[in-house]
Formats: structure tokens, C-alpha cells, sequence
């Protein structure tokens, strides 16, 4: 985890950077753009900087990346 501050219980709101993220409204969560699955901020390892969005794991963060390619 690379933000160490306190947590509120909740969802939080964050800025997703490179290789970490500002708290904008503390929490102890945030949700999967893909699955809804609630993500420990602890647990956070995925999420997207140009859509500002979080991943519960490797697969949803695929999975957003297909569905945004576009067609041929």
C-alpha cells in the first residue's frame, strides 16, 4: 500500500497516477469499474490513469481493456 492515511469507513475517492493514487475523500474502499467487487484500498493493485477507474484484479483490468479497443 502506498498511501498511508487514516481510513474512514466507506468508499473512498481517489486520483489513480502512475504506480499510486491520492486520496481525495478518505474511505477503506473503492469499487471495481468491471465486477462492482469492493476493493480494500490494502488490496488495490489495479486500476486505469486515462479512465480513472479501479480493477479488483488482473482480469477485470483485461477485460476493460477489451471492451475499450476499438473495432475493426
Amino acid at each position: 500500500m502506498l498511501n498511508k492515511t487514516p481510513r474512514l469507513p466507506g468508499e473512498a475517492k481517489l486520483k489513480y497516477l502512475d504506480f499510486t493514487f491520492k486520496i481525495l475523500t478518505p474511505g477503506d474502499f473503492v469499487v471495481c469499474a468491471v465486477t462492482g467487487k469492493k476493493i480494500p484500498l490494502d488490496d488495490l493493485k489495479y486500476w486505469s490513469v486515462d479512465k480513472q477507474e479501479p480493477y479488483a484484479d488482473a482480469g477485470a483490468s483485461n477485460q476493460a481493456m477489451i471492451e475499450t479497443e476499438p473495432s475493426e
